[in-house]
């Protein structure tokens, strides 16, 4: 099959990076919110490792950021669609993961170094990454010195709400970590969406006679 380049090194690292962190601070979220019933560490050092974990997650993220701002790879998370059109790609997308999947029915995104992402996963990492990811680290932030920005959180309304909007996308994310490997899954064999984060080639189908969508041919080879 062709294999396109579709992941390059520093976003390999950050991914890779980014799972790692995130299922640290999800166990030791879990030991410092449910302390006395869950004894994997203490709760100093789960809320020192929860601490640390969470600035390097936050460095990790601008790292990812300036990557995509600074190179012409932010076309991978907005593709040039009219709202008709992207509203038309993400409803085949939807019914083909519905159902199409289970009739044997063909992917009908195609990838391309430049549209890796099919327009529901643009939509959906777009809302994790730009508004729901900077939202944690703000409300972690927050809780990490309540003293020194006690001022901004009484205007957001205390460290009850504050706390609040910290947990829910908490839980968001934890949920996420179980679906991701699912839909990671479904590419044309169960590992090679996984292949291709490790190796950042992905291997995709041929086209069909006229197709458009991976017309870029950049940085393929057979």
């Amino acid at each position: 099959m062709p294999r396109i380049y579709v992941h390059p090194l520093p976003v390999r690292i950050w991914h890779w990076i980014n799972a790692l962190a995130v299922l640290a601070l999800i166990v030791t979220g879990i030991q410092i919110r449910y302390v006395g019933l869950i004894d994997l560490m203490s709760f100093r050092t789960s809320v020192v490792l929860h601490n640390w974990v969470g600035f390097v997650l936050i460095g990790n993220f601008f790292v990812w950021l300036l990557f995509y701002l600074l190179s012409d790879k932010i076309r991978v998370y907005h593709p040039e669609l009219s709202p008709t059109k992207h509203f038309r790609e993400s409803f085949r997308q939807l019914w083909y993961y519905g159902y199409g999947i289970f009739k044997g029915e063909p992917n009908p995104h195609h990838v391309s170094a430049y549209h890796k992402f099919n327009a529901m996963q643009s939509m959906a990492y777009q809302v994790v990454m730009l508004l729901l990811v900077p939202l944690q680290f703000y409300t972690g932030v927050l809780l990490w010195d309540v003293k020194r920005f006690e001022a901004m959180i009484d205007v957001l309304g205390g460290v009850r709400v504050v706390d609040t909007a910290h947990v829910l996308i908490f839980i968001f994310f934890t949920a996420f970590i179980f679906v991701h490997p699912y839909l990671a899954s479904l590419g044309h064999t169960r590992t090679a969406h996984y292949k291709a984060m490790i190796t950042g080639y992905e291997e995709v189908e041929e086209e069909p006679p006229g197709g458009g969508a991976g017309s870029d041919k950049a940085g393929s080879e057979r």
